[in-house]
């Protein structure tokens, strides 16, 4: 397995939670602090930080310092990397529902 795959995989995990969803989608919209990622959850500042951490070892976001502050940042060349591989799959179903569609076609073609 490649370090590629392996990143991926930690991508995908740590996507596999409603929580760490929500996290991405939130810093979709702009970065934000640990404390600003919490409020909407009922759960502790210390879980959220938990998850973090687990979007942060998988890649998809990064932390910077800003004076006391320490917010986190979208990585989007990571959701890039998820988008490609996924789309590679998505382009080849795609293919093959184009070629069954044109065989169905040609079979109507032929009924009449």
């Amino acid at each position: 397995m490649t370090e590629h795959d392996k990143q991926l995989d930690r991508a995908f995990v740590a996507l596999g939670d409603p929580v760490r969803r929500a996290l991405i989608a939130r810093l979709s919209q702009g970065e934000a602090t640990v404390n600003e990622l919490a409020e909407p959850f009922s759960i502790t500042k210390q879980a959220v930080s938990r998850h973090i951490q687990v979007l942060e070892a998988a890649g998809l976001i990064t932390r910077s310092r800003d004076g006391q502050r320490r917010p986190c940042h979208l990585n989007p060349s990571a959701l890039e990397d998820l988008t490609a591989w996924i789309d590679t799959y998505r382009l080849a179903a795609e293919r093959q529902y184009r070629r069954l569609d044109a065989v169905l076609d040609e079979l109507k073609e032929q009924e009449k």
